[in-house]
């Protein structure tokens, strides 16, 4: 899976790097790859080859308000990148019993890449079933048209974190974030951020010690033609019963309504449970500082 023209894109880095992207929402079917689209031709400061792109899921463990099952939402990123050149969703962070930091994830990329086992790509159960591999396989050969082979680099990529300007605004919300584990992402990685109006993250970078730092790390991109489809407001149409087409791709519209996933019941999942980073950091908090 390679973007196919990666010099014409982002393109001075003998190695390349992969971005990663943790999803959580139910438009991974066109937001991801909106964004994905976006980031390799938009302007940074410093240029690179993206060869691939990673779609991880976010496990369920994560606990936000109205998430549905792992398993429905890395289908749905499947079904939605089927037949991307360059695109991949990794299931490890999904299938973890508790919720895995954001650090851990790039570390474990990172790792994989190392090791040289970055090729193999896990897929969901779902789609390995008998005769669905088959159907899937042929589907995305069909799908692929057959380029040259590329020369190996001789270095391993590096994986950056791929996201918005709300997450990066989201390092000053208390407790959601270890000051260790920003420091980590910013300095070891370093960040993809497309920017979105009404936001200012040059501003946002100024004001934090941390960011400021490692600015140089820090890859802001404008995103000219905006997209204003949001996972919050197709949840919404589908609640009320409106259609979702061209919002979504129409196989990730035909499993949503196969399995009725987002209702006024599965929005009121995890109603009332703390989001797991804060409720492990703020425990975290009290036994380093009991008397606080």
């Amino acid at each position: 899976m390679r973007i196919q023209d990666p010099a014409s894109v982002l393109g001075d880095s003998a190695n390349g790097v992969r971005l990663l992207t943790r999803n959580s929402a139910v438009s991974v079917g066109i937001l991801t790859s909106k964004n994905f689209k976006c980031k390799p031709c938009g302007r940074t400061q410093r240029k690179y080859r993206v060869i691939k792109g990673i779609i991880s899921p976010v496990g369920d463990a994560y606990k936000k308000k109205g998430l549905i099952p792992a398993h429905h939402r890395i289908i749905m990123a499947e079904l939605a990148t089927k037949n991307s050149h360059w695109l991949e969703v990794d299931t490890w962070e999904s299938l973890q019993k508790e919720w895995v930091e954001t650090v851990q994830v790039l570390r474990h990329h990172q790792e994989k890449l190392a090791t040289g086992s970055c090729d193999h790509p896990q897929r969901s159960s779902e789609l390995d079933r008998p005769g669905r591999k088959r159907k899937w396989d042929e589907q995305k050969q069909d799908a692929s048209p057959k380029k040259p082979q590329e020369p190996k680099p001789t270095g391993v990529p590096r994986v950056k974190l791929l996201c918005g300007a709300d997450l990066l605004e989201s390092f000053s919300v208390p407790n959601l974030w270890k000051t260790e584990d920003i420091t980590q992402i910013v300095a070891n990685y370093g960040l993809i951020c497309v920017t979105r109006a009404g936001s200012d993250a040059q501003k946002f970078i100024y004001e934090s010690d941390v960011l400021w730092r490692h600015q140089n790390n820090i890859h802001l991109v404008d995103e000219w033609i905006t997209n204003d489809i949001s996972s919050t407001k197709i949840r919404r149409a589908l609640r009320r019963g409106q259609s979702i087409r061209y919002l979504v791709p129409d196989l990730v519209q035909e499993y949503i309504e196969k399995h009725d996933l987002y209702n006024s019941e599965s929005e009121e999942r995890n109603v009332g449970v703390i989001l797991a980073p804060l409720q492990r950091n703020v425990s975290q908090n009290k036994h380093s500082n009991p008397t606080a």
